[in-house]
């Protein structure tokens, strides 16, 4: 993958990341039962006929980071501020959570973003997963330099995640993506490299927690690190990052690991989508998964 252009690896990215989030959606109103681990018995919720697998904001604000991506050569803060807002004013029912309707809604209504951002949560600002779940296109485009892919993805989680914790979550993502696109397949080597570029606090914590937990199972990584339930990067990135790092060579195998602990599913397929498409390219993904997500703008890969 690294041979491929930074916009080609970035659009590679949003292909593994809207994918896993499409499939990941599916699950959010299943039972625990329709999200075994064991190959035999994977079964997808039932599905209407005819309809096509639903992607979520996860890969809507994703849309627009490889627009800017592809326009600027890197993320300018003040013009994904704008895309995010366009894009969620153009169709806000994609499953954004409520701090990304209030500051969105600002956005849009002329408020800068540095000030939207920043009023969130009483003056706190997001510590949600909004900022990982979109950020692995931005490390793929950066592989090469992950220097840059972490000065860029802290750009991209600005216009909605003023709290550090929230900026160190998109960094994470956006190492792991970057490090995978540039051929890196030892799951330590990766995790210590995370741990090494994302910014000190709780996000960088579990990442640090996750090496000792190699060896062992969804269930008890996600009990231990968290499954994405409360929706913040601290307790979202550290499971997503782990569960990339053990399945670089199977997409699918991730994806069910990630459904079969529950939690916040479309986003944690989203973030390990986005990152191990790196490693086993558009070939790697289910081709029913892919025929089955609802089409992007402007196309597939």
């Amino acid at each position: 993958m690294y041979t491929m252009n930074p916009i080609a690896r970035a659009r590679l990215a949003l292909e593994g990341l809207s994918v896993g989030d499409a499939f990941g959606e599916q699950f959010l109103h299943a039972g625990p039962a329709t999200r075994s681990l064991a190959g035999s018995e994977r079964v997808m919720p039932a599905i209407a006929s005819g309809r096509r697998w639903m992607w979520t904001d996860d890969t809507a604000m994703a849309i627009s980071i490889v627009e800017v991506l592809e326009a600027h050569g890197g993320i300018e803060p003040d013009r994904l501020a704008e895309a995010f807002a366009r894009r969620y004013a153009a169709d806000p029912a994609r499953g954004y959570g409520g701090g990304a309707h209030q500051v969105l809604t600002a956005i849009a209504s002329g408020t800068p973003f540095e000030v939207a951002a920043a009023e969130l949560f009483d003056g706190q600002g997001s510590r949600g997963n909004g900022g990982g779940m979109r950020s692995a296109p931005v490390g793929a485009y950066f592989a090469d330099d992950v220097e840059a892919a972490v000065a860029h993805a802290a750009r991209s989680a600005a216009p909605t995640h003023a709290h550090p914790d929230g900026v160190a979550g998109a960094v994470a993502i956006a190492v792991a993506a970057a490090r995978v696109a540039a051929g890196e397949r030892d799951p330590r080597a990766l995790l210590d490299t995370v741990v090494a570029h994302t910014p000190a606090g709780p996000t960088r914590e579990g990442v640090r927690r996750a090496i000792a937990l190699l060896d062992a199972e969804p269930s008890t990584v996600a009990a231990e690190l968290g499954n994405g339930s409360r929706v913040v990067a601290a307790d979202t990135i550290p499971f997503a990052v782990w569960c990339a790092a053990m399945h670089l060579d199977d997409y699918a195998g991730a994806c069910w690991a990630c459904a079969s602990v529950g939690g916040d599913i479309d986003t944690t397929c989203a973030m390990v989508g986005g990152i191990i498409v790196g490693a086993v390219g558009l070939a790697g993904i289910p081709a029913a998964w892919r025929a089955s997500r609802e089409p992007l703008p402007g196309g597939e890969v």
